[in-house]
This record gives C-alpha cells, sequence and structure tokens, in this order.
C-alpha cells in the first residue's frame, strides 16, 4: 500500500518506520527541512531506541523516503496518515489548532477517493469536524488512536494487544487493518467518535490509578503501612490484575495523560456534565508533584550550602527529551529554594540556555554525587542503578537518597549509613 505518513516527530517517525518494514511503500512527509534531512541520513528527531537502524534499513530496502514536498508525496498515495504529535501547552491544554494549520496545507494535494487516518492526538469530534471542512473533495475518514510510549515504542507498535479502528464502513476497516498486516490479529471496530473518546479514556484512567497509587502511599506514609506491599495485594486480585499502574513513584508528567483528563474535563464544561472525578485527578496529582522537593527541602532544612544530585533529567530512560520532564521542574523547584544542583544524565549533553543557570550539568554520575548532601533518582536510567552504597558514602558529603520510583537495588535502601527514601516507604522500610 503507498502511505504518506504525514509528521515526522516522535509518533510520526515510528510508525513511517515500522509500517515499511511491514512491507509498505511509504513516503514520511514534514515541513521541516532539518528533520527531513536527518532522516534520509537515518536520524530519527527524537532519540528511541532501535529507531535510527530501522529507518536506515528500511531506507536502503526502498521502503521508506522523505520529503517536505507535499505534491510529490500526496501524488497517487491511498492513504494520507496524519501522525502529529499535537503540541501541548505547560497547562496540558492540546493545542488542535496547530493541527489544523498542518492539514490545511496539504488539503490542495489530496486525492479523491483518498482514505485519511488520524492518529495524532485530537479531541473527540475533531475527525467529523475535518470531513466537514474538506466536504466536495470526495475523501474517506478514519481514526486509529496511537498507543506509544517513548522508549517502547517499536515493540508498542509492532506487538499491539489490538488495534483500535474508528470507521462504520468495512472497506475502510480491511485498509486500516492492513496497515498493520503481521504485527496485529485483534482489531476492535466501532464508530469515530468512539475511537476518538477511547483514546481519552485509557489515558485518563491511567492517570487516576497513577494519582490513586500516590495519594494512597503518602497516606501509607504517615500510618505505618508499606505502599508496596499494598499495592501487591491490590495487583493480587483478580478483578484488577498485576500489570495495573498501582505502583507507588512519581507524578504523571510529560502532558499525554494531563491532556486527555484535560479534554474530558472540557467537554464537561462544554455539555454541562459534572467531572467531579477528573478535576481531583489532577488536583492529587498535582500535590504528588512536590514529593520529591519536599522530602529534600526537610532533609536540608538549615543546612549550610546545599547541594542536590538530580540523577536524570530526560522525560523517560530511553529517550532524549527534556520537555515536560518532571525532573526538569525538581532541579527548578530546588533551585528557587536556594539549593545548588548538579545533575547528570547520560542522554543529555548540553542544556537548553533557559536551564543552564539553575542547573550545573556534570560530565558523569560520580562528578553528580560529589559533595550532594541529597541524591535523587529522577529517570532511573539502569547505569544508575548499579552505583554501590560505599560509592554513594565515599562520594556524597552527606549520603541521603531519596528515590521516588524505588528504582535503586535493595542494599542501599537497607544499607544502615544511608538514609532512604521512597514513595510510600514506611519507618520499617516497607
Amino acid at each position: 500500500m503507498r502511505v504518506v505518513v504525514y509528521g515526522l516527530w516522535h509518533l510520526g517517525s515510528v510508525t513511517a518506520a515500522c509500517t515499511a518494514a511491514g512491507g509498505h511503500h511509504i513516503i514520511g512527509l514534514d515541513a521541516d527541512e532539518k528533520v527531513i534531512a536527518d532522516l534520509n541520513h537515518g536520524k530519527a528527531p527524537i532519540r528511541e531506541p532501535g529507531l535510527d537502524d530501522m529507518i536506515a534499513r528500511q531506507i536502503a530496502a526502498g521502503n521508506l523516503q522523505f520529503t517536505t514536498d507535499a505534491r510529490f508525496a500526496l501524488s497517487d498515495a491511498e492513504v494520507l496518515w496524519v501522525c502529529f504529535d499535537t503540541p501541548v501547552t505547560e497547562q496540558d491544554e492540546a493545542d488542535v489548532d496547530f493541527l489544523n494549520q498542518r492539514l490545511d496545507a496539504v488539503a490542495d494535494y489530496l486525492r479523491p477517493g483518498m482514505l485519511v487516518l488520524i492518529s495524532s492526538q485530537v479531541p473527540v469530534g475533531f475527525t467529523a469536524s475535518l470531513a466537514r471542512r474538506w466536504q466536495g473533495k470526495d475523501l474517506r475518514f478514519a481514526y486509529s488512536p496511537e498507543n506509544l510510549r517513548l522508549g517502547t515504542a517499536i515493540e508498542a507498535f509492532t506487538k499491539p494487544q489490538r488495534v483500535v479502528i474508528g470507521s462504520t464502513d468495512a472497506n475502510d476497516q480491511r485498509q486500516v487493518s492492513q496497515l498493520f498486516s503481521g504485527y496485529c490479529n485483534e482489531f476492535l471496530t466501532m464508530s469515530i467518535e468512539s475511537a476518538e473518546m477511547s483514546k481519552h479514556a485509557l489515558n485518563a484512567f491511567f492517570a487516576m490509578s497513577i494519582a490513586f497509587a500516590n495519594e494512597l502511599a503518602r497516606l501509607c506514609e504517615v500510618v505505618g503501612a508499606g505502599a508496596r506491599d499494598v499495592a501487591r495485594a491490590l495487583k493480587s486480585e483478580a478483578r484488577i490484575g498485576p500489570r495495573a499502574y498501582l505502583s507507588p513513584g512519581g507524578a504523571f508528567a510529560g502532558g499525554t495523560l494531563a491532556r486527555d483528563v484535560r479534554f474530558l474535563m472540557g467537554f464537561g464544561r462544554e455539555y454541562h456534565v459534572d467531572t467531579s472525578l477528573m478535576s481531583a485527578i489532577v488536583a492529587s496529582n498535582d500535590v504528588h508533584k512536590k514529593w520529591s522537593a519536599d522530602r529534600v527541602k526537610c532533609l536540608l532544612t538549615g543546612a549550610a550550602d546545599p547541594v542536590v544530585a538530580v540523577l536524570g533529567l530526560v522525560y523517560k530512560v530511553g529517550t532524549s527529551t527534556l520537555r515536560r520532564s518532571a525532573s526538569v521542574e525538581l532541579c527548578r523547584q530546588l533551585d528557587e529554594a536556594g539549593m545548588k544542583v548538579q545533575a547528570f544524565d547520560p542522554a543529555v549533553g548540553e542544556l537548553p540556555a533557559d536551564l543552564q543557570k539553575s542547573i550545573e550539568l556534570c560530565g558523569s554520575l560520580e562528578q553528580a554525587l560529589a559533595g550532594a548532601d541529597v541524591a535523587v533518582v529522577a529517570t532511573p536510567w539502569p547505569q544508575f542503578l548499579k552505583i554501590q552504597a560505599d560509592d554513594l558514602v565515599r562520594l556524597m558529603r552527606r549520603p541521603n537518597v531519596v528515590d521516588p520510583a524505588w528504582s535503586m537495588p535493595g542494599n542501599i535502601a537497607s544499607d544502615p549509613r544511608i538514609a532512604y527514601f521512597a514513595t510510600g516507604r514506611n519507618v520499617d522500610g516497607k
């Protein structure tokens, strides 16, 4: 099948590479000339394990090419697959105007009979509004929500549990399912609006689970219960299950989950439906965002010239993006509180200009830990988890470790020389 994947950041570059590997002829389209030049040399615009190699292989095989020329890309395409990563504001509101502008830029090059498949993160009703706007062009429309995760995106695309297809036309459903041929055998078909809502619902449910687990963990800390033991009990319940998002840890960040909660809250305001639960999810998560900073401030009350080592800066292990990173926000909070922040991340070689005054970027883990009063495991890269208790005691001025996600090995957590704090960990270390 001849497919144009439009929008080539994380979602688009992964979709283009994986679909090409599935045997389709893919043209990746984006207006950013630098992104296109890099992709044509096998370099993705964002770090994702295995993606550069997959792109290079598919280019060499002749299944994949990239261009800024919409007329050329769409001249004989059967499908326009819209894969922009919809921008999210600092208030977790999706910038849908950005997507509309990009779509209007290619409207004149669409062929009659073409299928427009949307996987970008959009509110319910977006696809229908686009169909009304492009009425008269003789186009077909479908929606299939993306289900990728930074750091494991290729596996998520090539080994999905199921694929949701929003379309009531059997031929369109069949064409969409062919794009995932060889990767998936289970397809859930429904109306476009139901498919759009399913994305909101899934992310809102994950957000609710995370907020619930963390709020419960904060209660466990003060009543003497062990949050991980409680999570283990919940996950062993057949009606919940072992893969539920119920482990105590950090607040959800990055905008993805919060965006869909905000979508649902917005629908509530527009249609006068009470969404108290959605509002509570946001409020609870906002409280938990302060957990690490509060622990550090408590530990360093009255300390002279306090130094904090922040281990990891990127949004998630396996990526290179700092945007909406909870770790970066933590660094800002600590800097504002008058603390020196020494940070190290193996994926970050240089800080943006706006962060250089508040964060001292170190060239190694050891350099970040040197002379620190507290170490915060903010993004748990594997190399951080190999550090020994003796190293912490030797390098740090005071061996305090704040580890919200319980990522450090047990020998550090149990070492009597180290003060170890994790979300929901009670006084007995459970």
